[in-house]
């Protein structure tokens, strides 16, 4: 549900996690319940399925698919829903492209193959978000990576020609990077001053909101979506010392998440907190590596119960 507004994307988004049940498939009773749980504060103004947390890479194209159905159903009349598209080859990412908004997917957010990492090629690049942009009828959120992830992270002239394409809307930067974040900022506001660009490092969403933001899409409000709303709403208030008050609780979980090697266990380690929460009964991801050791396990408990101090019964 997109508002009628002058800015209908702006706000925070929680970037979902997928359940599964003991043979390896969706729970979908469970998702549905995690998707009310991650929208019930009023400033989480909708989800983004699909992403990185929600193990776009490792989903069939019907899960994909089934997983925007769900959504749409459970939430899609009072929030908004955006659907990550991840895919090297073209054909196939316009195909789900197609596959979310017949299933109710409000807009969606283009990621950078994986394959990009090692080298940019611009007009590659631009072709692909193009494609994309005239094969469906819907908002297109670019997705800007962060600093270590080579070709991922757009060059300032390939981020440009990007911003210039029909149908962009909104940036889910995610530099993890103060700096580079400004750099994207201005240069949206002075080429497509129109699409708003959301500080999405979990790491780093206090700094990127004080420089200025229009909203975020991040995973850390799909097990704190309270304190999200929270620290949202502080700085829209400029209320520094609310916000402050918000970071110091949650900072500390958000560098045991995200911050600690391996960082590709991220998604293991949030599903690790809703088990922790008592809402999952298991944290199994599609990855068969994924572990986590006792120690780490206390170490994550301890920080998600401070945490929690702020998201209330």
């Amino acid at each position: 549900m997109i508002p009628a507004s002058p800015t209908p994307f702006r706000g925070v988004y929680a970037a979902t996690l997928v359940p599964f049940l003991e043979n390896g498939t969706l729970d979908e009773p469970r998702f549905r319940q995690h998707l009310l749980d991650c929208t019930r504060p009023e400033g989480i103004v909708g989800i983004l399925c699909n992403g990185h947390a929600g193990e776009n890479h490792l989903l069939t194209r019907a899960e994909k698919r089934r997983v925007v159905e769900l959504a749409a159903e459970t939430i899609g009349e009072d929030r908004i829903i955006v659907s990550g598209i991840l895919s090297e080859d073209l054909d196939e990412a316009c195909l789900h492209g197609r596959d979310a908004v017949e299933a109710g997917a409000d807009a969606l957010l283009v990621f950078p193959p994986f394959s990009w990492a090692v080298s940019q090629d611009h007009d590659a690049i631009i072709a692909h978000h193009a494609a994309i942009c005239e094969a469906v009828d819907a908002p297109i959120m670019l997705y800007q990576s962060s600093v270590g992830s080579g070709g991922m992270a757009y060059s300032l002239p390939i981020l440009e020609s990007l911003l210039r394409l029909p149908g962009i809307v909104a940036i889910k930067e995610g530099s993890w990077e103060t700096n580079a974040y400004d750099k994207h900022r201005r240069l949206a506001a002075r080429v497509a001053p129109h699409v708003d660009v959301m500080a999405s490092g979990d790491e780093h969403l206090l700094p990127c909101f004080a420089i200025g933001t229009t909203g975020s899409l991040v995973s850390l409000a799909a097990i704190l979506p309270v304190s999200l709303a929270k620290l949202w709403r502080a700085m829209e208030n400029n209320d520094l010392p609310a916000a402050r008050q918000v970071h110091d609780v949650i900072q500390p979980l958000a560098n045991l998440i995200y911050g600690r090697a391996p960082s590709g266990r991220a998604t293991l380690r949030l599903k690790a907190c809703l088990v922790m929460q008592g809402k999952w009964p298991s944290c199994r991801t599609r990855k068969a590596s994924d572990i986590i050791a006792p120690e780490e396990w206390q170490e994550l408990s301890a920080a998600l119960q401070d945490a929690m101090t702020l998201e209330g019964p």
